[in-house]
């Protein structure tokens, strides 16, 4: 027998390199194969249910990092509850309705005007449901194990069903309205928004100080002007009142544009920003003393008064509101108490009506101009300038919106806002601000806006009567939604209205017995708002445990399904709730194709692999906003590169090892077997803890130095004299392998969450695996079971032999020696560190891989480092003072014996 053939050297098949872009995809059809997603709920069948709610991404294009960072941290949830025992289905979802897929639509060639309503509808359809493939098999492809040939779809007829039970449910509580009030409206896509559908940009706005004559005054204010401040003159014909507030204190002032009234407070900023020369106050007012004081529109022969409103701020303006009813929601407010006509003089289009005079039919942007023109013409515009400032913007097609009043559908917040804010302290929030940040949005919401002027969605329920009320029966809506669970909802626009009405239905209203349908839609975030049904119609505990979304969803997702179930069952639709911040680039900025810093998911799992992408997820702070780039990755890589080496090598040294005849129990294997033991016992604690707190950049930040500190650079460098040179069954090298299979196979486990992919590859090498993937295994449970005198010895040893390692590299830089092994090290240690040593019955020469170490007593650490005369062992490569005839030691020559009997 060769002298290499005596050698118990690694065995495995686990490659070094992952080549995780293409062999991943062979894992994933391997799950497929065997059924796994559902294997693991057979498994947990009859346990405790953990429901992670799937917030729906939109159906349209391909899936973008923030979609990969999102689906991965539910991802690591998913697995690591279902490893923890609990029954985890999980329902992906897609929000299929909405303008941009009309839009899509139409980009096609598709023109909507010469299609029927219904065969619009159907290639609307067609479309979300391409694009819900081509996200699914994107998503699938991250590693994402759940019921994909079942997702819920918002335009699947039974989700419709219970969408408009929901909407019953509400409209027989009194929660559903229609009202003609200012809503943001969106004149390029022509129809009303929610406040969770507008986003703030920066705008470049014409900002004008101007005046309005007062009239019918005898006193100090006679030929005395009102000073209003405005960034939105194409409002001006809309203009009904000025709003004062009544506390504030107003002054009358001579200046060179004339007598002004403006605020006292602002009086020293507007005189230099507008150079007014204002020398003189003539008269100071309290604001109520000026309500009801009449001026003159200045383009139109209208006479209107001042008002008083608290909406009114002293920090910028002039302390005087222009208040136009139909284009403000202060406006609106404060009109109805002073019964207020609402005047909106603009289309759907953003286009000037008759009731604007002149400017009708000049686009809004357009009428601006026209109007400071006209003001500037007729000698009442003080100054006109630039600036730039946030305002909101349609989040589809990123073109501002305005306030607008139509009449719309709302849904009443105010009955149901007390019970919201209850419902928001029961819930647990991470992180804990998102409860102070909804409570505030719910605090501050108006009544919702629940109808659109669109034909790609959800039709709201609603008939009208012959003499145009609205009819709001929940018996009949419940009749509509049984219709639409077995025929779908275009049979709204496909059936006659006596066809979708109840046998016999009559209304006083309605003595002829017609009726008349709604054309408007609902909001799309009604429909996801509603998805928490799913979960009831599939069996499941209707509470989710889980809701996890990124942090606009506070304004979205979360506000909405919390306002709909809030209405309908007085309870959160979740027990908790989890957000994620954005992805950015590497320097902190937002991605766009036109910076050229886009990272595409796709391309980086076809690349590099899902579990480097994954990998990358778990190093993040998630809650904030992070960041990714390619240094990011590359840095990632190389944790990957640790991890998968050390696998390769535990895996190696396993090859020989039957835990059912060679497994040594902790209590009889050696105090440096313990120690390690009992370190990856501690791992296991903090990375349990971790996971429960949704902590898993914390998993990461546990698990990495272990693996690169304790097990590789400490653990697995020294034992292999022990698994290389021994014969197969020395008791010793069983006990090493009994520790590196408890910490290979913990390791797996609690990696399982984050690397899937790899974690599975190495546990199919495992030899005597118990089942067929180690995501069908429990996660480690915790243990607190230590040994202190242990640890502690461990130690001081720990520290000592930081010290000799930092002598070990300068010797090898001075060309003392060359490996460690040639070493001699000679030790001067204290009292306490011998007794450390004693008590770890520490062989030196094994753990500081050294031919040999002298140890002797002193009052502090001495340590010098030789070259070891002598000859070196041809199998262990060990330096001896004396060898065999065949040039082995002593102990290789014995293990060579037994082996050639």
């Amino acid at each position: 027998m060769e002298l290499k053939d005596t050698l118990l050297m690694p065995k495995s098949n686990f490659p070094m390199r992952g080549n995780l872009g293409v062999r991943e995809k062979e894992f994933q059809a391997k799950w497929e194969e065997m059924d796994l997603y559902n294997k693991v709920l057979e498994k947990n069948k009859d346990n405790t249910p953990f429901i992670l709610h799937d917030g729906p991404p939109y159906a349209n294009g391909n899936i973008h990092i923030g979609h990969a960072l999102q689906k991965t941290l539910k991802d690591f949830v998913l697995r690591y509850k279902t490893m923890k025992g609990f029954y985890v289905p999980f329902i992906p979802g897609w929000d299929t309705h909405g303008l941009p897929i009309e839009n899509e639509v139409v980009k096609k060639g598709i023109k909507r005007e010469e299609h029927s309503i219904v065969d619009f509808r159907l290639k609307c359809e067609m479309f979300a449901l391409e694009q819900v493939e081509k996200q699914k098999s994107q998503f699938k492809r991250l590693g994402i194990l759940g019921d994909w040939d079942n997702p819920y779809l918002t335009l699947d007829k039974k989700y419709i069903a219970d969408q408009l039970l929901v909407f019953g449910k509400m409209a027989e509580k009194n929660l559903i309205y229609r009202g003609l009030k200012p809503v943001y409206w969106s004149p390029s896509s022509e129809s009303a928004f929610a406040e969770a559908e507008i986003e703030y940009q920066d705008k470049e706005s014409l900002s004008i100080f101007f005046k309005f004559p007062l009239v019918n005054q005898n006193n100090e204010l006679k030929d005395a002007n009102l000073l209003i401040w405005t960034t939105t003159p194409w409002t001006l014909p809309a203009n009904l009142a000025v709003s004062v507030h009544p506390d504030f204190n107003y002054v009358l002032v001579d200046t060179k544009f004339g007598k002004l009234v403006l605020l006292e407070d602002l009086l020293e900023s507007l005189n230099q920003k507008l150079n007014l020369e204002a020398l003189n106050v003539i008269k100071r007012f309290k604001g109520n003393e000026l309500e009801n004081i009449e001026y003159k529109h200045p383009l139109y022969d209208r006479i209107s008064k001042v008002i008083l409103g608290k909406h009114v701020t002293n920090t910028d303006g002039t302390g005087l509101v222009h208040t136009a009813p139909g284009h403000g929601e202060d406006d609106y407010e404060v009109g109805l108490l002073y019964k207020l006509d609402i005047l909106s003089p603009v289309d759907g289009k953003g286009v000037m009506t008759s009731e604007a005079g002149k400017y009708e039919g000049l686009f809004y942007e357009v009428a601006n101009k026209e109007i400071v023109n006209d003001l500037e013409e007729l000698g009442y515009l003080v100054k006109q300038e630039k600036i730039v400032h946030s305002y909101p913007h349609d989040w589809r097609t990123r073109k501002p919106i305005i306030f607008r009043s139509t009449p719309q559908w709302f849904a009443s917040i105010d009955p149901l806002r007390e019970n919201l804010l209850e419902e928001i302290k029961n819930i647990n929030w991470t992180p804990a601000w998102g409860e102070v940040r909804l409570s505030n949005m719910i605090e501050s919401r108006n009544d919702w806006v629940i109808s659109r002027q669109r034909v790609w969605g959800v039709p709201l329920p609603i008939f009208y009567a012959e003499n145009g009320e609205a009819v709001l029966d929940y018996e009949i809506i419940k009749h509509i939604s049984s219709l639409v669970r077995e025929h779908g909802i275009n049979i709204w626009y496909d059936y006659d209205v006596k066809d979708l009405m109840p046998k016999g239905y009559k209304n006083v209203n309605s003595p002829n017995g017609i009726f008349t349908k709604e054309k408007d839609i609902m909001d799309v975030w009604f429909d996801s708002g509603t998805s928490y049904k799913v979960l009831e119609e599939r069996g499941l505990p209707t509470q989710a445990d889980l809701y996890l979304e990124g942090s606009d969803q506070y304004r979205g997702w979360f506000n909405s399904s919390l306002t709909t179930s809030v209405a309908v069952t007085g309870k959160s639709p979740y027990k908790n709730v989890v957000s994620h911040g954005f992805v950015l680039d590497g320097q902190g900025y937002k991605m766009s194709k036109s910076k050229g810093n886009v990272i595409d998911p796709i391309k980086m799992m076809d690349q590099q692999g899902a579990d480097l992408l994954r990998l990358w997820v778990a190093t993040t702070s998630y809650q904030s906003d992070v960041r990714i780039s390619d240094e990011l990755i590359k840095q990632t890589s190389e944790s990957y590169r640790k991890i998968r080496n050390t696998f390769k090598y535990m895996l190696g040294n396993l090859f020989d090892f039957d835990p059912s005849k060679n497994y040594i129990s902790y209590s009889m294997r050696g105090k440096l077997n313990r120690l390690m033991t009992l370190k990856y016992r501690e791992v296991v604690n903090k990375v349990i803890d971790a996971y429960d707190n949704y902590e898993f950049d914390k998993v990461y930040r546990i698990i990495m130095p272990f693996i690169i500190n304790d097990v590789s650079a400490f653990y697995l460098d020294f034992i292999k004299d022990v698994l290389y040179i021994e014969l197969e069954n020395n008791f010793e090298r069983r006990a090493i392998q009994s520790t590196l299979y408890d910490i290979l196979l913990g390791l797996l486990k609690l990696l399982n969450p984050i690397i899937p992919h790899t974690t599975s590859e190495a546990y199919w090498e495992l030899p005597h695996r118990q089942y067929e993937d180690i995501y069908l295994e429990s996660m480690p449970e915790k243990n607190d079971f230590t040994d202190q005198k242990l640890v502690d010895s461990f130690a001081i040893f720990e520290e000592l032999r930081e010290e000799v390692l930092k002598e070990l590299e300068t010797a090898r830089i001075l060309k003392v020696i060359g490996k460690s092994l040639e070493s001699l090290i000679e030790l001067k240690l204290t009292k306490e560190q011998i007794e450390a040593i004693k008590y770890l019955d520490l062989d030196l020469e094994l753990v500081l891989i050294s031919s040999k170490v002298i140890v002797t007593e002193g009052n502090m650490l001495e340590i010098k480092v030789s070259k070891y005369g002598g000859h070196v062992c041809e199998r262990c490569w060990r330096t001896f003072k004396k060898l065999n005839s065949n040039n082995l030691c002593e102990r290789c020559n014995n293990v060579v014996e037994e082996l050639n009997k």
